[in-house]
């Protein structure tokens, strides 16, 4: 048995708060929201820090950590990094920047994800925009990144957050993880 730690990043809103709790065996922890101060807007309001966790078949506990989304916090997001097997990056398909903010991310990661994994969740596919996974394959082949899974996906559903588990660690090398 062991201890595992994956990292859920993204911007504000895109569901790494909702995907922790929809995966963790045990009750969510979570910074006080609202980090953005008094009368702030709500997109700049997210949690500084999110942790579940899973017990996985053998008995191993995969530590979840969501990362904070406000690029202000970007300290922890090499500090939460440290460690970790893989990041599940969730991208909010409805906000008309949403390819800007995948790269954004890809970028503030793409060390950590080349020496790792990463699987991207598309949420709020069901509110619109004008995006689909096709065109969130393409941008990843150009940015580099041509073998990341990317899935449309629920947060609020176990089963879509499992699938993005399940699919950064089939790519982890398990020589190199040992």
């Amino acid at each position: 048995m062991g201890h595992y730690k994956l990292i859920f990043g993204g911007p504000v809103g895109a569901g790494k708060t909702t995907a922790i709790a929809a995966a963790s065996d045990v009750p969510v922890l979570r910074s006080p929201p609202g980090v953005g101060g008094p009368g702030a807007h709500p997109a700049h309001a997210g949690a500084i820090l999110d942790y579940g966790a899973m017990t996985l078949d053998d008995g191993s506990t995969l530590h979840l950590y969501g990362a904070p989304g406000q690029d202000r916090f970007d300290f922890m997001w090499e500090l939460l990094a440290e460690g970790a097997l893989a990041l599940i990056l969730l991208i909010d398909n409805s906000r008309p920047d949403a390819l800007d903010e995948l790269h954004f991310y890809l970028g503030a990661y793409s060390r950590f994800i080349r020496d790792t994994a990463v699987s991207v969740g598309i949420t709020h596919c069901d509110l619109g925009g004008g995006l689909r996974l096709g065109d969130y394959r393409a941008e990843l082949e150009r940015a580099g990144f041509g073998c990341v899974p990317v899935f449309a996906v629920d947060p609020r559903s176990r089963r879509d957050v499992c699938l993005l588990i399940e699919a950064a660690l089939s790519v982890l090398d398990p020589v190199a993880r040992a």
